[in-house]
Parts: structure tokens; C-alpha cells; sequence
């Protein structure tokens, strides 16, 4: 199976890791988790920003419409507050 990292029925994905200058943390790479929903990604989201992490989030193929969501935008788009 292509995906078998994928649950069945996940839609949305967090891609997250270290900012490319923490030195603090050579040899660790970017990580991948799904989602069902765009709220538990969102909530995930702010848990790894908060941790001080770089992040980007989108649906994952085929699930219509594509959205991407880059890391200049993942605080405003995960953070209700900021009207995400």
C-alpha cells in the first residue's frame, strides 16, 4: 500500500519539525501525522508551534479542494483567536 502511514478515512496532514537554524537539534527530521479532521489537525497544530516547532498542514490527495497551508500561515490559519 502507498500510504500505509495513512488511517483510513484521514484527510487533513501536519507536516512538522525543528526551525532549519535550531542547532540544538542535528539529525532530527520532519515528521508527518493525519488527521480525520481540519480541527484536530489545527489543534495539533498549535501544540507543535507551541513547542517552538516549524509546521505546514493541507488535505491530503485526492480529497478536494486541495488546500496547502504554508508555515507563514499555520499560526493564523490554526489559531481561532487569530481567525484561523
Amino acid at each position: 500500500m502507498r500510504y500505509a502511514c495513512m488511517k483510513n478515512g484521514d484527510i487533513w496532514y501536519v507536516t512538522f519539525g525543528p526551525h532549519k537554524s535550531d542547532d540544538s537539534a542535528p539529525g532530527v527530521s520532519r515528521t508527518t501525522r493525519t488527521f480525520k479532521s481540519e480541527v484536530d489537525a489545527k489543534l495539533f497544530a498549535m501544540q507543535i508551534l507551541s513547542k517552538g516547532f516549524t509546521a505546514s498542514a493541507g488535505t491530503l490527495n485526492p480529497h478536494q479542494p486541495k488546500q496547502v497551508v504554508g508555515p507563514a500561515q499555520i499560526e493564523r490559519w490554526a489559531d481561532p483567536g487569530l481567525g484561523g
